[in-house]
């Protein structure tokens, strides 16, 4: 019995899904992607009622913002910190318990009245400092200072959620929107920061001869006025002050897409995915200022940060992370081709499509719900195999 135990522990430990980061949690997020999506339609065409800690409309952008982007961000960060530092974050047993952590932050809500209300706040709010401890323990061990940016955007995001639970939990009041501005804030500025060091190595790998300018003023003046146009959005600041912010940020971040494009991007789908992903966050600028001037509604601007920029954005890192780390050809089927065609025409249906015609809007959130739903059906269908089996090239990890 002994023997029988100790072999099923082993095989836990040793199994592909735990041997980096990003395998376990893109799993849990594709995963999580579908499942969210498909409740969050039952509950807002009414044909779905359930009792939950938070309220339906918290519910779906916390576990949105919280629960799928946070699962996407664990996974591209335990790996990449290990790639940057050549420092184990994590793996294994200790890798799995923290991805069980995070499934029990997506399913203890539903058991609000069952348990202790501060017992579900307190496993969700624990998921990223404890995150936050394991990788900060591989940059300081590598002197990799430079990191510390993501320490204190996970930092943020832990105060943003704190927030959220904090009105649940009668501690504060009106705190919640603010938590989830602050988290969709600190999950644009870190995908801002992200996509400027990869995507050009990337695309200088995808193609060759090309060589990216790298422009850190650029890129600092780009990050710093999408800072000042979310500081002045959380501090209620005058409309004519976030319109000129939002202008100027969407210019800036122009000005640094136009860097990055090379006119062979579009015959390679884990380039123009990324590219596309990104011009949906400048889409998400723009649309604030014409919220701030009362031309469009903030939700839309709201749906370009998150379907458009996170989705399109966390599709395309997901599917390229997956194939560099384990040890396949950096190339996509035509089915993941398609999923970032769906992706982005759902982006295209929940954002653009309801400034032509008011009245067809349940219409279009129905079609972008199907598009959502089919990108991220082919990846899991594509990629869970290749997220689940040892690497094509017999290395570790």
């Amino acid at each position: 019995m002994k023997s029988s135990l100790s072999t099923s522990t082993q095989q836990r430990v040793n199994s592909p899904l735990f041997a980096m980061g990003f395998r376990v949690f893109f799993v849990l997020a594709s995963a999580s992607a579908l499942l969210l999506i498909l409740v969050w339609n039952a509950l807002f065409n009414a044909e779905l009622k359930f009792s939950n800690y938070f309220s339906s409309t918290t519910w779906h952008a916390h576990e949105m913002l919280l629960g799928y982007a946070v699962a996407v961000i664990a996974g591209f960060l335990l790996t990449a910190v290990k790639n940057w530092t050549g420092k184990t974050t994590l793996e294994g047993d200790h890798l799995a318990a923290l991805a069980l952590l995070w499934v029990y932050g997506r399913i203890l809500p539903f058991y609000s009245g069952l348990l202790p209300d501060a017992m579900i706040a307190l496993v969700d709010m624990a998921f990223l400092p404890i995150l936050m401890i394991f990788i900060g323990r591989a940059m300081l061990q590598a002197k990799y200072y430079q990191g510390s940016i993501y320490l204190l955007m996970l930092a943020l995001m832990t105060t943003g959620n704190a927030l959220i639970h904090g009105e649940q939990l009668g501690l504060f009041t009106h705190t919640a929107t603010i938590g989830l501005q602050g988290v969709l804030a600190t999950l644009v500025l870190m995908m801002v920061v992200v996509t400027g060091k990869v995507v050009p190595f990337f695309i200088e790998r995808a193609l060759s001869g090309t060589l990216i300018l790298r422009r850190p003023l650029l890129d600092g003046c780009a990050l710093s006025s999408a800072v000042l146009l979310f500081i002045t959005q959380l501090v209620g600041g005058a409309p004519a002050l976030i319109i000129l912010f939002a202008l100027i940020t969407a210019g800036l971040h122009s000005l640094r897409l136009a860097g990055w494009y090379v006119p062979r991007i579009r015959y390679v789908p884990l380039l123009w995915v990324l590219c596309v992903g990104y011009a949906w966050i400048i889409i998400g600028f723009l649309l604030t200022a014409l919220a701030a001037l009362g031309w469009c509604a903030a939700s839309l601007a709201l749906h370009a940060f998150t379907v458009g920029g996170i989705g399109v954005l966390s599709i395309g890192m997901m599917a390229r992370v997956a194939l560099g780390h384990t040890g396949r050809a950096l190339r996509v089927s035509n089915a993941i081709t398609l999923a970032f065609v769906f992706i982005n025409l759902a982006a295209l249906c929940r954002v653009l499509l309801p400034l032509t015609w008011l009245n067809g809007y349940n219409y279009f959130i129905y079609v972008a719900t199907l598009c959502w739903l089919a990108a991220f059906a082919l990846f899991v269908v594509i990629y869970w195999p290749i997220l689940v089996k040892p690497r094509a090239d017999g290395q570790l990890g």
